[in-house]
């Protein structure tokens, strides 16, 4: 990956992907090449239906394990604020644009296993909201160069 990017995590969230790299890397490994192994010793490998699967789980794996390794990497480490302050970490309920949205401000890794929406700090209306609070009003340019009109309503410090 040439790009680097900040993905920031709350100390329960990098610690549990730490856990989920460690054991991709060691013990997935070796329990994946054991099936791929086994499989293979089934016979002809061109209709091996069984090793054709473990080779794409195999490829998916180390594909997780790329990704983890880079979000690990280059994991910014923090809470969110806890005086009102839109932050990195920061569930806001606002309405965007007239519609009311409730959303993450910080990164898909920490709101896994919930159903919220979330947008980085970086994108457009995470930028716009860093540092605001509730009653406060912004904008943002969406991508058609429209700005799009925010009210923040309420927030809160997210817990998973």
């Amino acid at each position: 990956m040439a790009e680097t990017t900040e993905t920031w995590l709350t100390q329960e969230a990098y610690d549990r992907l730490r856990k989920e790299y460690d054991y991709l890397a060691g013990e997935g490994r070796a329990a994946i090449a054991k099936e791929i192994d086994e499989r293979r010793q089934e016979g002809d490998l061109k209709e091996n239906g069984g090793y054709h699967a473990a080779r794409e789980d195999q490829a998916k794996q180390e594909a997780r394990i790329v990704y983890l390794k880079h979000v690990l990497e280059n994991a910014t480490i923090g809470e969110a604020a806890s005086d009102g302050t839109i932050t990195a970490g920061t569930v806001v309920t606002a309405k965007v644009a007239g519609n009311e949205m409730k959303f993450l401000v910080g990164s898909r890794e920490i709101a896994a296993g919930t159903d919220l929406n979330v947008f980085s700090p970086q994108s457009p209306l995470g930028e716009a909201l860093m540092g605001k609070r509730a009653g406060d009003s912004t904008s943002y340019a969406a991508p058609n160069g429209n700005q799009i009109p925010v009210e923040i309503v309420a927030t809160e410090v997210f817990n998973s």
